[in-house]
């Protein structure tokens, strides 16, 4: 951490409405006493101020609205001004000028406010990740559990994993200090449980589906079958748009094509794929390559048909291994009659029309459907980030190898791992290797 004062524009760049200018470090109230007529002694800490903004010439800017917020209760923990203007270009260069003229005044870094906040103690890293994806929000769902991880969710199940083990470390410290003192049976036995209790509360946050890190990446569902089964003309008729090329000529689509969707308020990514069938020709085969392989990585796939010629024989190769994420759709229904389209649904089938874009909702409410039983089944906390897997992993395997029938030595170094690790996390350790990796993916101001 430096002394500089930092400043950045918080609001989206271009014209706006209102344009907001955060200013975090010793020096901020510098910055209204340089460029406005408010005096420093008659500024009070969280009230607004309409007054006009001037530059370090005297010449006025505009007429905005000004707030302070003294150290520590602010964002960051600093001093912190903002300032509340109009949202021209001209108006939003001037004030970033004439900020950067001020003695020890600079641009902040992506998430250097973020990261000042986190120094400061006023969030640890799950919250400020959480802050991240809060911003990347395009979903309710998203929305949701952003927020309840930047208001401390996951830190507080981390942080209460890691005081128990501190807890027991500092016994086990104790005794290593007067090695002719032996542990108590029932401290031993009160030890034990409490590893046992929290390895086990970890395997269970563990054993969720990766329903946190889809819910930040979006659910993956790949449209796949055989070629002119109406697979491009499904994924336009979901996305309302023209997303992919249709022709009648077999072969059209060669590559996986992505499009993202907000269902009910989950983000999913629907792919839309080559036709499955037997081909010499090498850049189709390579594309029913990619579909088989984009398939089973999947987290539900569409096994799409025509009804003119119902035939799932292309799926046999993908329900080896995936058909508990399979949904068959019957498409053409316009081609279909009545009673043909009432056996193909009384055998479980969805049936639709593409080109006319009917029995779409059911195919939808499936999908949402499956997404929302995950969630169900990943009740509680979510792991929203690999490296938090990881790193519990890691916990994990440290745990399973404490016993007290081994040196005290070596079982107190299996739980100061273990309390080490899950610090990786919250960063109630030192992880500098880490920070500028999170904190650089903010935007600008945040």
């Amino acid at each position: 951490m430096t002394d500089n004062t930092i400043y950045a524009l918080s609001t989206a760049a271009g014209k706006s409405g209102v344009a907001v200018f955060r200013i975090s470090g010793s020096k901020a109230l510098t910055a209204i006493c340089r460029l406005t007529p408010l005096k420093a002694e008659g500024i009070v800490s969280r009230h607004a101020y309409f007054t006009s903004l001037h530059d370090l010439k005297g010449e006025v800017l505009d007429h905005v609205l000004v707030l302070y917020f003294k150290a520590p209760y602010s964002f960051t923990g600093e001093d912190t001004v903002e300032i509340h203007s109009h949202g021209s270009r001209a108006v939003i260069a001037a004030v970033l000028e004439n900020l950067g003229q001020l003695e020890n005044f600079r641009l902040a870094d992506p998430g250097e406010f973020s990261k000042r906040a986190f120094y400061n103690g006023k969030m640890d890293l799950t919250e400020a990740e959480g802050l991240a994806d809060l911003i990347d929000a395009e979903t309710y769902e998203q929305q949701k559990y952003a927020l309840r991880q930047m208001e401390g969710g996951l830190k507080n199940l981390y942080d209460g994993w890691r005081e128990k083990l501190v807890e027991i470390l500092a016994h086990l410290e104790a005794y290593i200090d007067f090695p002719d003192e032996e542990l108590p049976d029932d401290l031993v036995t009160a030890l034990e449980n409490t590893v046992f209790k929290v390895n086990g509360e970890i395997a269970e946050h563990l054993g969720q589906s990766n329903a946190g890190e889809r819910l930040r990446e979006g659910f993956r569902v790949v449209i796949v079958g055989e070629p002119n089964a109406g697979k491009s003309s499904l994924l336009n008729a979901l996305a309302r748009r023209e997303a992919v090329i249709v022709s009648d000529i077999a072969g059209t689509t060669r590559d996986a094509v992505d499009i993202y969707m907000d269902i009910n308020g989950y983000p999913v990514i629907f792919t839309d794929t080559a036709g499955l069938r037997e081909t010499n020709e090498q850049i189709e085969k390579k594309g029913i390559e990619i579909a088989y392989d984009k398939a089973s990585s999947a987290d539900l796939i569409i096994a799409l048909t025509d009804g003119r010629k119902v035939d799932f024989s292309p799926f046999e190769k993908l329900e080896i291994d995936c058909k508990h994420k399979i949904i068959y759709v019957v498409n053409k229904a316009d081609t279909l009659t009545e009673k043909q389209r009432s056996q193909l649904s009384d055998s479980g089938y969805a049936v639709i029309s593409a080109k006319y874009q009917s029995g779409l909702e059911g195919v939808l409410s499936q999908i949402s459907g499956q997404i929302a039983e995950t969630f169900t089944a990943s009740s509680g906390l979510l792991i929203t980030r690999r490296r938090y897997r990881e790193v519990l992993n890691s916990v994990f395997k440290s745990l399973a190898c404490f016993n007290l029938t081994k040196p005290i030595e070596l079982a107190a170094e299996d739980i100061r791992l273990a309390a080490r690790e899950i610090g990786k996390i919250t960063g109630r350790i030192e992880v500098d290797e880490i920070l500028d990796k999170i904190f650089g993916s903010f935007c600008i101001g945040k």
